[in-house]
């Protein structure tokens, strides 16, 4: 069946082939998957086979030529996956499914190469590895560590095995992120009758008619319906915090944690063969378990991770006992006749109510006030106060694969281009993937360099789902999708402000992946700081500032259920490193009974026994988190300590946050994967970090008497 799409033979065309500044997202089609990326590993095949015979233990015969083949690779197939992910369809699937395995016995075939290992160890070795430069020295490490994770050493009939392992993993991962894509597409709810959506705000209900109309009632408004409820981050979460209709939050919460775990579409057996395979792969690489592999190319190690979590568990069960029960008490204040049974439907409900009534705070009723272009102008002049920069729109120097995607370069204070990326932030339901997320297009490398005197600029991509504009009316963020844009954004700027021109550790290259959320926590911090949120606040229509008050009690609020949040994050932690490292698959207990169990010690309500939220966890199954979601707690406790020294310096003193900004910019910014994390943040902090400025940001510390 796969076959049947269309194939374009005409390689010289092809636009995944040609020699480009910026990528022709506008002109890739399915069609041209098959042909470009089988021409481009045949390519690969004999630039690998080349450089086999003439390597050397030096960089030019061996560093240079090998991150050619590596980043030709990786830029090709990035543009690929990206439009998966942001314009999905049928056709780039298959495509994309079928020359998979091709691409992936190429990488094993690269990463395992005899040769190639066998000169780093050389260069490892050698009289000369003193005088390497430290990101050279970084760069031979991390080779040698990924080759051995690859399987370099494994004997014939193990390295077969490993490699079809490694192969059906990654087939898994993608039908993993495919069934959740189609099962929270599949599900729609019709409404027709005004009362059952009550409580829902007019975006919310202006985005359910725009759904309605795509699904053919043309005639459908926000004012009068009908309305179509999709399991969509923005439909859902509005539903879960405004419905007044408890019978609708149940029915779509219950729909939210059971997809892909029935029918055609079920990720139970793929998660039950994922975890299996993880587990064969550890132990052929002489590791007890998934989890060490995967530590071993991170800062923590498995009992640091656990020590970490179990800290912060132990710090915020108190605080969300506490929550529930003000949740009951303030409910049954209200009347409501399930105070007593709170269910998983009602937190959301009702800790809005609550947040309201405490804070007077409605997250709605402050979506004019964070208009899409005035978030973009605050950020950056947020970036340019901090790091010197300036980004200009650049909309029209690079094709895009939809009308709304910006374009943006970002240029040095001579007013040189340094990076640039795009910015893609809007929901569409139908063809992208739910989330947030940065990625590199290229980065920057030396060896890269078109000019060969100037290093290649680094491009990012940033993609969001926030709420689209509607009618007359431009995209109004709520507070939280403004935290988002902030937290992708620190992301793209460790990609873009690197100073690393060895293109294997620049940019987020070669950073271990617990200290990679260090710069997108870190900018999240600057939503609360008054100047920052009060330069993006401006009304949309009348262009006033958010007022005073609104700004300290959305200060207050932030410490709001902080327990709860943090707890949340815990069970998703913890059952993952649980399935990663205790697990038995096919054993006595379930996928499902480990998280029944690991939830008894993180959530202060039990999930519902028919909770299949595993199923939809994208990020451990078919992401870069496996026995690696602790990663978000770890990073939090660098990236509030790195803001505490903002606080120390004096938020308020300009010339402070400029010099500490500085600094921060040629430590976290610059340096890249070049250098071990934690001398980074040693750099930037001047000692090791500490879990005390997250707690207290979170209003999690204990007081003392």
């Amino acid at each position: 069946m796969a076959s049947s799409a269309p194939v374009d033979d005409n390689i010289e065309s092809n636009p995944l082939l040609q020699e480009f500044d910026f990528p022709p997202f506008d002109i890739v089609e399915a069609k041209h998957v098959r042909p470009g990326i089988r021409a481009l590993l045949k390519k690969l095949e004999s630039d690998l086979d080349a450089l086999e015979k003439t390597v050397e233990p030096s960089w030019p015969k061996l560093v240079e030529p090998l991150e050619k083949i590596v980043d030709r690779l990786t830029v090709v197939w990035g543009m690929v996956n990206h439009l998966k992910a942001v314009k999905d369809t049928a056709e780039l699937r298959a495509a994309i499914e079928e020359v998979q395995p091709e691409k992936v016995k190429f990488q094993l075939r690269l990463g395992q190469s005899k040769p190639i290992y066998n000169a780093f160890k050389a260069i490892q070795e050698s009289p000369d590895w003193k005088s390497l430069s430290e990101s050279r020295k970084r760069i031979v490490e991390n080779q040698i560590k990924e080759a051995v994770l690859n399987g370099v050493s494994l004997e014939d009939d193990k390295r077969e095995q490993f490699n079809k392992i490694e192969q059906e993993l990654e087939m898994l991962s993608h039908k993993f992120s495919e069934n959740v894509l189609d099962a929270t597409k599949k599900f729609e709810k019709l409404i027709t009758d005004k009362k059952d959506v009550e409580g829902l705000p007019s975006t919310s209900l202006g985005l359910a008619a725009q759904t309605a109309v795509s699904k053919g009632y043309e005639n459908a408004t926000g004012e009068n319906g009908p309305w179509v409820i999709t399991l969509d981050a923005p439909s859902f979460i509005s539903v879960m915090q405004h419905a007044c209709n408890r019978a609708l939050r149940e029915e779509v919460y219950r729909a939210h944690i059971t997809r892909a775990s029935s029918g055609y579409l079920d990720n139970t057996p793929i998660i039950n063969q994922i975890l299996k395979l993880r587990l064969e792969k550890a132990k052929l690489l002489n590791y007890n378990n998934y989890a060490e592999v995967s530590m071993a190319t991170k800062m923590a190690t498995v009992d640091k991770a656990e020590e970490l979590l179990e800290k912060l568990r132990s710090a915020s069960w108190n605080a969300t006992f506490q929550d529930v029960e003000d949740l009951k008490s303030f409910s049954k204040s209200q009347g409501a006749i399930e105070a007593d049974t709170l269910n998983h439907w009602d937190i959301n409900f009702w800790s809005e109510r609550l947040r309201e009534s405490k804070y007077n705070i409605n997250e709605e009723e402050l979506r004019p006030f964070f208009s899409f272009s005035k978030v973009m102008d605050g950020l950056f002049k947020l970036a340019k106060t901090l790091f010197g920069i300036d980004i200009e729109p650049a909309d029209g120097l690079a094709p895009v694969w939809n009308k709304d995607v910006r374009f943006y370069c970002v240029k040095d204070s001579s007013g040189s281009p340094i990076a640039y990326f795009y910015f893609d932030p809007y929901s569409r339901p139908s063809e992208k993937r739910e989330g947030a997320w940065m990625d590199e297009v290229v980065s920057r490398s030396h060896v890269m360099s078109r000019n060969g005197t100037t290093a290649r600029l680094p491009i990012a991509h940033m993609v969001c789902n926030q709420t689209p504009p509607f009618g007359d009316k431009p995209s109004l963020m709520t507070f939280r999708e403004v935290e988002t844009v902030f937290h992708e954004f620190g992301h793209a700027l460790q990609h873009m402000l690197t100073k690393q021109d060895e293109g294997l550790v620049a940019g987020i290259r070669g950073i271990e992946w617990d200290a990679v959320e260090l710069p997108s926590q870190f900018m999240e911090n600057w939503c609360y700081h008054r100047d920052t949120l009060m330069s993006i606040a401006k009304h949309y229509e009348t262009g006033e500032s958010l007022p005073e008050e609104v700004y300290l009690k959305l200060l207050a609020a932030r410490t709001f259920r902080a327990g709860s949040l943090s707890l949340r994050q815990l069970r998703f932690a913890s059952v993952d490193l649980e399935l990663h490292t205790k697990y038995i698959p096919d054993g006595s207990e379930s996928i499902f009974d480990v998280d029944q169990r690991v939830s008894r010690k993180t959530q202060v309500i039990p999930p519902l026994p028919e909770d299949r939220f595993l199923c939809g966890f994208n990020h451990i199954f078919a992401g870069g988190y496996a026995a690696g979601y602790y990663s978000y707690k770890w990073a939090e406790v660098l990236s509030a300590d790195a803001f505490s020294a903002f606080e120390d310096a004096g938020l308020d003193d300009i010339k402070a946050v400029k010099e500490t900004g500085h600094k921060f910019r040629e430590t976290i910014l610059a340096l890249g994967g070049g250098k071990a994390p934690l001398e980074v943040f040693v750099g930037f902090r001047g000692r090791e970090p500490s879990p005390e400025a997250l707690l207290r940001h979170n209003g999690l510390l204990p007081v003392t008497a």
